[in-house]
């Protein structure tokens, strides 16, 4: 079973992203490879990258905090394979902390994975409860036609740098580490192009909009995320795309309050319904719903529609409303309800003048919510 990764780090889960990089420099340099040897130093090693892979990203951390370990496997995250996977990923994390790169060589001739993208949708309360398909456009870098991603004309490949041969990296020792540098002569890639793709001026990709439908599923929340695979920017030299991530923003409703998948809704009620007890239709997402209303009810009482409320994105039940009772004093009487009000005092045996309740009630404060 996975550790936490705030544990492994040693960091609150409110910590920062600067402290989550020194924590990560620190457990690097307690583990690092070419300073500690044993298996069970690499394995840390292992386990406190992939720990600060997924806290440095915001995605990956909003889905873990969100989901744990589950979410990030859901979308398709599996940690590093070994030590060399770690050292190429975070090839400009380690020259920030030590100026060093791995004991194995890093080229940048190899396919990269595109970046992943971030994209904000608004929906509505219904849409969120229904569930909705929705229109999107999307900028981002695809991959050049003309040079098949590649950043040079097609028949003309790239030579081998003389002065790193291939590797992209200079190395020289020095202590525990072996320090790496870019190759100047061929910016890090271990080839020499003589000529760039014009298209792309040895990019390999073109920025270009893209559109697509987003399909919401009924009973999203602020801050829920749709990954769509392979959605994201082209990767380089025949890398995968990366992937579209739709980070959703549900709008809030006049009538209902939202409590995970309960809603809440405030039912005003007249006295005399309140006092004999009656049904009444309420309001709900799916239109109006019968509820009775027991005899004697007062402000405040809650009532419960069972499974009316949002349906559930993980479950098969759906929440449940809760109707919070107001109950509605008459005014401007006429004088035949005034009568009938009077004589209901009196059969109660109560008289007309200003009660002790009725005196102290003024003297209170005004409720500012209503549950």
């Amino acid at each position: 079973m996975k550790r936490d990764y705030y544990e492994i780090l040693g960091v609150q889960r409110e910590a920062s992203a600067a402290e989550i990089k020194t924590a990560y420099r620190k457990k690097a340099l307690e583990c690092h490879p070419d300073r500690n040897s044993s298996h069970e130093a690499e394995e840390l090693f292992k386990e406190a990258s992939e720990a600060y892979e997924v806290l440095s990203d915001t995605q990956k951390r909003q889905l873990y905090d969100q989901f744990g370990h589950a979410g990030l496997r859901n979308q398709g995250f599996h940690g590093f394979e070994d030590v060399g996977d770690i050292f190429s990923h975070f090839s400009d994390v380690f020259e920030d902390f030590f100026g060093m790169g791995g004991r194995r060589g890093r080229s940048r001739t190899g396919p990269a994975a595109g970046r992943d993208i971030r994209y904000d949708l608004e929906v509505g309360f219904l849409e969120a409860f229904h569930g909705v398909e929705k229109k999107i456009e999307v900028e981002r870098q695809e991959e050049c036609a003309r040079c098949g991603g590649q950043g040079y004309p097609k028949g003309q490949e790239p030579m081998v740098c003389r002065h790193c041969g291939g590797k992209g990296q200079l190395y020289h020792s020095q202590g525990f580490f072996t320090i790496s540098t870019a190759c100047a002569a061929c910016q890090g890639q271990g080839r020499v192009v003589k000529e760039h793709c014009p298209e792309c001026r040895g990019h390999g990709s073109v920025a270009r909009a893209k559109k697509m439908t987003v399909k919401v599923p009924p009973g999203v929340d602020t801050g829920t995320q749709l990954c769509l695979r392979g959605e994201g920017e082209a990767g380089k030299r025949g890398g995968p795309p990366g992937d579209l991530y739709v980070v959703l923003h549900v709008e809030e409703d006049e009538r209902f309050q939202r409590h995970g998948n309960d809603l809440h809704f405030q039912s005003k009620i007249p006295m005399a319904a309140a006092a004999l007890g009656l049904e009444v239709e309420v309001p709900s997402p799916e239109g109006l719903e019968k509820l009775r209303i027991p005899p004697g009810a007062q402000t405040g009482d809650v009532l419960k529609l069972a499974g009316k409320g949002m349906p559930s994105l993980r479950e098969k039940r759906r929440g449940d409303l809760h109707v919070h009772l107001f109950v509605q004093t008459p005014k401007d009487l006429s004088p035949k309800q005034r009568e009938l009000l009077e004589a209901f005092l009196r059969e109660g045996g109560e008289t007309l003048k200003e009660s002790s309740f009725t005196k102290a009630s003024k003297k209170s404060k005004k409720s500012k919510g209503w549950f």
